[in-house]
């Protein structure tokens, strides 16, 4: 072998096959599922934190309707659920809610992670339920005084934003209008 063919430049092929129709086919399938995505993802077929009830649901949040508890103001609910909300923050680059709350009276309080009253974030804009945690965390045993504890809700898709008003649920009782920071 000499060195004038290592150095050579290829040659191209004198009779290349021709251009099949499979990678137009694989790229109209792509479009295809591409917009059938967007579109589904557009009317909340598919995608996150839509009520139960409005069309398209099924993720297993419930509409707003159903959430309903006595309003309190945010001063009244440490008598009405033992709890003071110390803030509402979107975090995780949006996709999360951060409810920080104070315990006042832990008798009250243990209330909070009751199945018949579980705490929840409304969207008041849009009315969207948040009820799931994030990892599915839930504060196990007695709260003490003094202690501020955290829930941490999933906002997929980023629905609720720093400025907005939500309505928060613990207890037996909702604060309305809190903006998140």
């Amino acid at each position: 072998m000499s060195v004038d063919l290592l150095l050579a430049p290829p040659q191209p092929d004198p009779d290349p096959a021709p251009p099949t129709a499979a990678p137009r086919r694989r790229r109209r399938w792509v479009a295809a599922a591409t917009a059938l995505v967007l579109v589904a993802g557009g009317f909340g077929l598919w995608g996150p934190w839509r009520p139960s009830g409005a069309a398209g649901g099924g993720n297993g949040a419930d509409s707003a309707a159903t959430w309903r508890r006595p309003v309190v103001a945010a001063e009244d609910l440490p008598q009405q659920s033992g709890v003071k909300i110390v803030r509402v923050a979107a975090s995780g680059a949006g996709g999360l809610l951060d409810l920080r709350y104070q315990v006042v009276d832990p008798d009250l309080a243990a209330a909070i992670h009751d199945a018949k009253t579980p705490p929840a974030i409304v969207d008041e804009r849009s009315g969207i339920v948040f009820s799931h945690l994030f990892m599915g965390h839930a504060h196990d045993g007695p709260v003490k005084a003094a202690v501020t504890y955290y829930l941490v809700f999933e906002n997929s898709g980023s629905w609720v934003h720093p400025g907005d008003k939500v309505t928060v649920l613990l207890g037996n009782a909702q604060v309305e209008h809190v903006t998140v920071s």
